[in-house]
């Protein structure tokens, strides 16, 4: 018999017998038997709901039980329980299947655990992201394996890779060994199969599977059984060959639309695979949706780090290039061997050429040709016979005349092609790369690249060899010019060599001087001897100012010599003129011998003797109005930096270093003070200097202790000699006046050619005006200079007295001049006659007139 049981509600009974483990319940409006577990579960959620009454004894079959549970649970908790509770309960649900599948994620083993970390250890590689994308994918949605489509980087066709025993590789330990075997040609873009499989297109019209349909509309699909008629999938799959019949196929698109590859997703059968878990539903779409998402970041995230590490390697690459080619620039051919070689490295091409435009020919020729087997040693090979052809000949002449890269996969399908090389050397040409080389937007040359070791070249290729390119061209340009500073330097060297023959002394003129005895006077005329004499005397001051403890008589014998030479035959700034300068600083230095320090003295002598050397008989001006390279290079006295400039290549000369005994410090002191007081000699810079030193003295500051005091003193002292003349004795005073203006009317006349107006003082129309303008000349500035160096050196005085005598001799005749300009005749001479009016013959007169004054310098103290 059964107890009734009312559980506290009236409504409900129960019938339980000793013993069991069941009761039975029964709703009022239904006859449906429900049963009770006696842990109570069912128990309480009955009572509680007041929908069910206690029957006597029901039996019920296994199905109708199950059934009115589930419909009985589904009711409650659609009634009874939240939302939030019932994903609770999901997630339980799938943990706790997860748990069973994987003990990894419940509880971690170390072995699973060091699996884990091997494989966080793949570099990121699009490949190997895509094959982890997959098995994750396929984990999750309890798919039986997969076949992964992978789209070619350069080809865009597809490579197909199977998902064989993944665990099994997993515990064997050759996970990552094929993981390389399988993507390396994949990540590295180059065409090498996967194991077992063939390369294809899916975008061929004649292609109808699975994957194509899925690679052409981009979108996740499901089909239930592939074994079914399908318009859509002709072809079927490929996961029939691995007993796969429910198929979840999936794109793997990236941010910029591009599509990576095509996932397949397959189940087995379950009447021959008993763990296999029948079709893919949506919540797997729906899986295998959110897992492409953050695949495709990580695809994103990929390429990145691949663009740049390619970066970082391209430029290491660059760097090595530029050390390697700018720190052993030896010739332009050891250039070119160079660039060959490393654009060879850069692209992994089997041959290299090189052409350089040759635009006066239009051109393009190599000497190195056909570099093949680069070894990067930067040894330049054997030079062969130069290789030339028209420009818009063949491939490397187009790329000449458009300047655009040519990328050609297939040599033998372009016509531009010469496939007569090829039948001529037996070499069989395949690919071809072919790069402009551009300096300041012009092509200077080609590089071409044949036959890529692994398929053809890449858009990568190209873009890396144009990068290259640039770094080509700097290293050509530089290469050219070094060619040309080389063949500059040899050439500079042979003129040397001849300049050093014909302006050096000869050995017969050497031993004669050296068999002359010296017996130079103070004051004479500079016309008075020969060339050679003038060294003579020249050769006798300098021994009798200094001696030759510190000098060698051969290096000055043939410094002198030479120094003649390299005078021009000009009227008037030529060796006689030279001399005289000299000549007048060795008075000075003679009669005042404590005025300035030895070296100084040296520095003086010397400076007056080469003060104009070179001269071309043109002033300053002319030389900047005709453009002339001596004024490109000195813009500023520019004839007198020459002259410092000549007098240094005749002391570097091989045995005309009068210095050579001087110490280091002290050679640099006598060079500097050569050059400073050869400068002095412009007289743009005597102005400032005389006004400079003039304020000095007036002022009482003036001491010779002063180094700068001691410069300008130089400077006076220097165009004081430079304008000796002027303190002549009268009959060289004319004279000297004359070969002056000689030299100013051929500038005049070449102004007058060039089309220019010529000075007044420079038109020898204007021959009148030479009385007036010697007047300015010596008033404003000979006797201002030879004034101030009087007051300084008392010793100099009759060079300011012969000064002042010459200046009353060209008043007269100036006034004499006015004269006839104004009357036509001129005072009568002493023997009554007059003059007539042309002013040749009053210059002729100046000449004539007797020489008053200037006695005391002509004779010796």
């Amino acid at each position: 018999m059964t107890n009734p049981v009312t559980h506290g509600n009236p409504s409900w009974t129960a019938h339980c017998r000793p013993g069991k483990v069941t009761t039975y319940w029964r709703r009022p409006s239904s006859d449906d038997p429900v049963p009770c577990t006696a842990f109570g579960f069912l128990d309480k959620i009955v009572c509680a709901s007041q929908q069910f009454e206690a029957l006597p004894r029901i039996h019920f079959d296994k199905t109708n039980n199950k059934n009115f549970i589930q419909g009985f649970l589904e009711h409650h908790v659609l009634e009874h329980v939240d939302a939030a509770t019932l994903e609770r309960w999901y997630m339980r649900r799938v943990w706790r299947e997860k748990a069973i599948k994987s003990p990894t994620v419940g509880n971690p083993s170390e072995e699973m655990l060091s699996k884990k970390i091997s494989m966080s250890k793949w570099k990121p590689q699009p490949g190997r992201i895509l094959w982890e994308l997959a098995c994750c994918v396929a984990s999750s949605v309890g798919a039986d394996g997969f076949i992964l489509h992978l789209s070619h980087p350069q080809t865009g066709g597809f490579r197909v890779f199977r998902s064989c025993d993944i665990e099994a590789d997993i515990d064997n330990g050759i996970f990552n060994l094929r993981m390389d075997q399988e993507f390396g040609g994949y990540d590295n873009d180059q065409e090498t199969t996967g194991p077992g499989d063939n390369f294809y297109s899916l975008s061929k019209s004649e292609n109808h599977t699975v994957a194509s349909y899925v690679a052409k509309n981009r979108h996740t699909i499901t089909v239930r059984d592939i074994r079914r008629p399908d318009s859509r999938f002709k072809d079927g799959s490929i996961c029939l060959k691995e007993g796969g019949i429910h198929i979840l196929g999936a794109p793997v698109v990236q941010n910029d639309g591009t599509l990576t590859g095509v996932i397949e997703l397959y189940r087995r059968s379950t009447e021959h695979y008993k763990s296999s878990r029948g079709p893919f539903a949506q919540d797997d779409e729906e899986i295998v949706s959110s897992f492409l998402v953050w695949g495709g970041i990580a695809l994103h995230y990929a390429d990145m780090y691949h663009a740049l590490a390619n970066q970082r390697n391209l430029h290491q690459f660059l760097l090595t290039v530029v050390k390697s080619i700018f720190q052993d620039m030896i010739s332009m051919d050891t250039v070119i061997a160079k660039v060959m070689t490393f654009a060879q490295k850069l692209v992994d091409a089997d041959r290299a050429s090189l052409f350089l435009v040759d635009h006066k020919s239009n051109e393009l020729y190599a000497r190195i040709f056909d570099m093949g087997d680069g070894v990067g040693d930067g040894q330049t090979p054997a030079a062969a016979q130069e290789i030339r052809f028209p420009i818009g000949t063949g491939i490397a002449g187009q790329v000449a005349v458009t300047g655009k890269v040519l990328n050609i996969p297939d040599a033998y399908l372009d016509p531009r092609f010469n496939r007569a090389v090829d039948h001529q050397t037996g070499y069989h040409t395949t690919s071809i790369l072919c790069m402009p080389i551009f300096i300041q937007g012009q092509v200077i040359g080609v590089m071409q690249m044949v036959n890529k070791h692994h398929g053809t070249f890449s858009a990568e290729d190209e873009e890396s060899f144009e990068l290259f390119a640039v770094y080509c061209g700097l290293a050509l340009h530089h290469a050219k010019l070094y060619d040309r500073i080389r063949v500059s330097e040899q050439k500079y060297r042979v003129t040397l060599e001849v300049l050093s023959y014909h302006n050096c002394c000869t050995e017969g003129e050497f031993e004669a001087l050296q068999q002359l005895e010296g017996n130079a006077g103070f004051w004479f005329s500079a016309f008075s001897i020969n060339d050679m004499e003038k060294v003579h005397n020249a050769v006798y001051m300098f021994v009798d100012l200094f001696g030759l403890n510190q000098f060698e008589r051969d290096s000055l014998v043939r410094f002198m010599l030479t120094v003649r030479k390299n005078y021009r035959r000009v009227p008037y700034h030529n060796w006689t003129h030279g001399f005289a300068v000299a000549n007048s600083m060795y008075v000075i230095l003679k009669r005042a011998p404590d005025a300035f320090k030895p070296l100084e003295a040296v520095a003086l002598f010397v400076s007056a003797l080469c003060h104009d050397l070179d001269h071309r008989g043109k002033n300053n001006k002319f030389m900047l109005d005709t453009a002339s390279p001596l004024a490109s290079i000195y813009t500023t006295s520019t004839m007198e930096h020459h002259h410092f400039n000549q007098t240094v290549i005749i002391l570097q000369q091989e045995g005309h270093n009068i210095l050579g005994k001087l110490k280091s410090d002290e050679f640099k002191e006598v060079l500097g003070n050569i050059k400073h007081c050869i400068l002095a000699t412009d007289l743009a810079l005597f102005f400032p200097n005389r006004a400079k030193l003039a304020q000095i003295v007036e002022k009482d500051q003036f001491t010779w202790d002063n180094k700068d005091h001691r410069l300008l003193v130089q400077a006076i002292a220097m165009t004081g000699s430079d304008l000796c003349a002027s303190s002549k004795p009268w009959d060289i005073q004319s004279e000297t006046v004359n070969v002056i203006f000689q030299e100013f009317y051929e500038q005049g006349d070449a102004e007058r050619k060039a089309g220019r107006v010529p000075i007044p003082m420079m038109d020898r129309t204007q021959l009148h005006l030479q009385p007036d303008s010697q007047v300015g000349f010596i008033s404003g500035i000979c006797i201002p200079c030879y004034g101030l160096l009087y007051r300084l050196i008392p010793e100099t005085k009759p060079l300011l007295d012969g000064c002042q005598s010459n200046l009353e001799r060209w008043k007269q005749l100036a006034k004499e001049n006015e004269n006839v300009q104004l009357n036509g005749v001129v005072e009568s001479d002493n023997d009554g006659s007059t003059s007539a009016k042309d002013p040749k013959h009053l210059l002729t007169r100046a000449i004539s007139l007797p020489n008053r004054s200037n006695n005391d310098l002509d004779s010796p103290e």
